[in-house]
């Protein structure tokens, strides 16, 4: 039974820094919505036969970003939430494209909670350019993530339950 919000909402892509909990929001909201579940660093690893952290050791960060942003602009789901990595922004043509085929959710957490959060950036497989801090790498995101959301949550002080709710709550209220 198609809903409203299936029809003008065919996909919702949560973009945010790694560690901001996209892919534990994408599999609850998902579950709550009936629709598929997409982590795209996983459909990357599948499709180039490496762990992403081997790509940007043997392709580096540019070839890795290309990579990813060739994968994310290929992507044709219907009724999914996509999980992409932290770096997708930097994909003008994925992000255009994850664009027209749903709605951008951006999962916005605080610095320091996200600080908290991480380990070791390296093996995250974090497109992390040579000397650039995480408090570099969260000040030349942020404003991107901006730039393509359709929707932001503010994490600070919610349980991932709380921000599926919320998220539900919102994207049927942009379709009244």
């Amino acid at each position: 039974m198609d809903t409203d919000l299936d029809k003008q909402h065919r996909n919702i892509t949560l973009i945010g820094m790694p560690a901001a909990g996209k892919s534990m929001v994408g599999v609850l909201l998902a579950k709550r919505l009936g629709y598929s579940f997409i982590d795209t660093d996983i459909v990357i690893q599948e499709q180039e036969g490496r762990l992403l952290k081997e790509i940007i050791a043997q392709d580096g960060l540019d070839g890795f970003l290309a990579v990813e942003n060739r994968v994310n602009a290929s992507l044709t789901p219907r009724r999914a939430v996509i999980a992409p990595g932290g770096s997708v922004i930097y994909g003008r043509e994925a992000m255009e494209h994850l664009k027209e085929i749903g709605t951008v959710v951006y999962l916005r957490v605080a610095y320091d909670a996200l600080e908290k959060r991480l380990g070791n950036l390296k093996d995250r497989g974090v497109a992390l350019r040579d000397g650039m801090t995480l408090r570099d790498l969260y000040e030349e995101r942020t404003p991107l993530y901006e730039k393509y959301a359709d929707i932001t949550i503010d994490e600070a002080g919610k349980s991932a339950g709380d921000i599926v709710d919320e998220l539900r709550a919102l994207l049927a209220g942009r379709n009244r």
